[in-house]
């Protein structure tokens, strides 16, 4: 059974930094697409960041761009965001997802893997 499990949210005051982490256990993810989505309340999943399979080329929403790195250790499939100048808008449940289809991709429909999401909360 696959599993991705993040960590690392919680609350934090605008300007602050946090870094999730999502591990990755039931099959290897080393030759495929990860990255992460949020979704804040009563708007629709959007993307974040992603990162292709080699770690090599990396994406991001124009909103995180410059306050957010994407990385991954296929070592230990895991994939991180580090989060830093965090503002109020920010606020979400981030998700980890992992697609067992595309070595690279932005499209939330690419990814077929999900987690249960960790919660990101930055106060003004």
């Amino acid at each position: 059974q696959v599993q991705l499990v993040e960590s690392g949210g919680g609350l934090v005051q605008a300007g602050g930094s946090l870094r999730l982490s999502c591990a990755a256990s039931g099959r290897t993810f080393s030759r495929n697409a990860m990255g992460w989505f949020r979704q804040a309340p009563g708007k629709e999943r959007e993307f974040v960041a992603t990162v292709r399979w080699d770690g090599v080329n990396t994406y991001y929403a124009d909103s995180v761009k410059g306050r957010f790195t994407i990385s991954r250790d296929n070592a230990k499939n895991t994939v991180y965001l580090q989060m830093n100048s965090l503002k109020p808008e920010d606020t979400a449940v981030y998700y980890c997802a992992a697609s067992s289809v595309y070595t690279s991709s932005t499209q939330t429909s690419s990814f077929n893997f999900w987690g249960q999401g960790t919660q990101v909360t930055v106060s003004s």
